[in-house]
């Protein structure tokens, strides 16, 4: 069936870009400056966790897997948006389209389920703090980090290979600015049936399902602090769920707009789209860094480390003498 597909559809064109006829140039900067603050962002948020002692700890953990998936969130969509407004040709091959809605799917399947990873750490932490060590050991964390990529992308198999036994009879028009199952499906000629059905049983597991979780862990949280005694110590346990809870909005949020909403207009649709793209994994580490005095605290040490040590081999080099 696929080899069909690729006769009867060598490339499709991304109708999203239509609605921005003018001022191409503008809005590559706009995109780039945009993706490459995701990338150094997210990416200081990994090197942190990775290289400061201090934040090498299950929350820290899961955020550095957050900010991997926000990287390739954006990797995956961003660079051939920025080659369209480059070239002025709104156009993916067949292939790259299919491997682009492959890998979409994989990293977006992954953030609800570690969003729930990250909400049980938070349960165990407030809500079991004698037993933390043993409930989220660096065994327990790994695993758990494991089961989620291996979820997001077993997700993505059966959606991908779902997708690439579609006929589509020449339409080629995309209603969109990447490939993704809901564009595909809408100009899809054969039976989508099974597509649909698949999207609601997964729908239901990889995004249902964790909302679920995060919400009932969330109320176990809530129902502990209130609990505590001393308003010092309710405003400490608040603080530390205040970050995770504002990502999860945010993604979670975007994540079902872009998947759950249905079709308004193709204005709307790629605004929807750009913001999922965009938006959370550029705020993400703005969260992350501006609410949380260890974040900041970590990035003004290893600043510093980093400072001294190119101050010290500046220092000794011989035509400095």
């Amino acid at each position: 069936m696929a080899a069909d597909n690729d006769t009867q559809v060598r490339e499709f064109i991304f109708l999203g870009f239509s609605i921005f006829p003018s001022h191409p140039a503008i809005l590559f900067v706009v995109f780039l400056a945009a993706y490459l603050a995701i990338v150094m962002g997210n990416l200081m948020i990994v090197i942190l966790v990775v290289v400061e002692p201090s934040l090498q700890t299950p929350m820290y953990f899961f955020l550095g897997h957050l900010s991997c998936l926000d990287i390739c969130i954006s990797t995956v969509t961003i660079p051939k948006i920025l080659v369209n407004f480059l070239c002025r040709q709104n156009t993916i091959s067949y292939k790259q389209c299919l491997a682009q809605t492959f890998f979409l799917i994989g990293f977006a399947g992954c953030e609800p389920a570690l969003m729930a990873i990250m909400a049980y750490d938070r349960y165990a932490a407030i809500c079991r703090p004698l037993h933390y060590s043993l409930l989220m050991s660096k065994r327990v964390c790994v695993q758990l980090a494991s089961a989620t990529w291996a979820w997001g992308f077993l997700d993505s198999a059966v959606h991908a290979g779902l997708a690439s036994r579609l006929s589509f009879c020449g339409a080629n028009q995309i209603p969109h600015i990447f490939c993704d199952v809901p564009p595909l499906l809408q100009i899809a000629c054969s039976d989508t049936r099974v597509n649909k059905l698949a999207n609601h049983i997964t729908s239901l597991f990889v995004g249902l399902c964790p909302i679920l979780f995060i919400v009932l862990s969330y109320v176990c949280i809530l129902a502990s602090i209130l609990r505590i005694r001393s308003e010092g110590g309710r405003r400490k346990a608040f603080s530390t769920c205040a970050s995770h809870l504002t990502v999860v909005v945010l993604c979670l949020g975007n994540g079902f707009l872009n998947y759950n909403m249905p079709s308004c207009s193709l204005e709307i649709d790629t605004l929807v789209s750009a913001m999922f793209c965009i938006v959370a994994p550029l705020l993400n580490p703005l969260i992350y860094s501006l609410r949380n005095k260890e974040v900041k605290g970590a990035f003004r040490k290893v600043l510093s480390k980093w400072s001294d040590s190119v101050a010290s081999l500046l220092a000794n080099l011989p035509w400095l003498c």
